[in-house]
């Protein structure tokens, strides 16, 4: 008597349920299945943007190696022409490469001034690799080094002075020239003096500093006084390991899928 009790009240407690999950699907089957469209579509969207951005860096990818080919044949026209189009309309990767290699063509062309312009845009575009953007600003306040004022070069360079910075050394060694050049020999000191006891500072580096250095105290003692920018060294604005690379070095294509150096 007892079973066939309990087996009746599981019975009614089912039939109560199943009562109450067709409710719930009356009431709310509208917003399941749109909901589970959304997902569908969702997912479906998602692989097609996927899709359509790799494609599209494949493609920019084979232009960069277009135009690389093109500057290596020496048809710079259209080498600059190839350069200039995958900048303004490539993807962030290959088109930070390509403003790079852009600039640093108007720097050879003696266009400082709108590779200076082409710097500060790679400098400021907010979708760029990092480490592209800081190698920009240090090209660009160097290209500034002979017209700007201390100031100018301070706000430029300071942001790249920092001990983790990717470029510290060079940035500094740059400070340093130019506080020397306006008088500034305290702060010129200040940022050269560390690079002559660093470690990781390249042999070329410290030679340079040591002549900056010599020029700050023959200015200070009177004697053999010169023009502060007269004999000072050109600042490496390589940025690598050897601080003593010509700045216009070609970047890494390995920099337009997110790849930094680490120093």
């Amino acid at each position: 008597m007892a079973d066939e009790q309990d087996s009746l009240l599981r019975e009614v407690e089912e039939e109560i349920r199943r009562e109450r999950m067709e409710k719930l699907w009356q009431r709310y089957s509208g917003l399941i299945m749109a909901g589970a469209v959304l997902i569908v579509l969702a997912v479906a969207g998602y692989k097609y943007l996927e899709t359509k951005r790799i494609a599209a860096e494949q493609s920019a990818g084979a232009e960069y190696t277009a135009a690389e080919t093109l500057s290596d044949d020496k048809k710079k026209d259209e080498a600059e022409a190839a350069f200039k189009k995958l900048a303004d309309e490539g993807p962030s990767g290959y088109g930070s490469l390509a403003k790079l290699q852009l600039a640093g063509a108007q720097a050879k062309d003696g266009k400082t001034a709108d590779a200076i312009a082409t710097y500060d845009s790679l400098a400021n575009d907010l979708g760029a690799d990092n480490l592209l953007k800081s190698f920009a600003q240090l090209q660009a306040a160097s290209l500034r080094m002979p017209d700007a004022d201390y100031a100018e070069i301070q706000n430029r360079l300071t942001p790249l002075a920092g001990d983790d910075a990717p470029f510290s050394k060079s940035a500094r060694e740059l400070l340093g020239i130019a506080a020397y050049k306006a008088g500034k020999y305290d702060e010129a000191r200040k940022y050269l003096e560390p690079l002559l006891i660093d470690p990781n500072a390249s042999e070329a580096l410290q030679e340079r500093v040591k002549v900056v250095m010599s020029d700050i105290a023959a200015s200070e003692v009177g004697s053999g006084t010169k023009a502060p920018d007269a004999n000072a060294p050109k600042a490496s604005t390589s940025g690598s390991a050897d601080e003593g690379k010509p700045a216009d070095a070609k970047p890494s294509a390995d920099a337009a899928t997110g790849t930094e150096t680490k120093k």
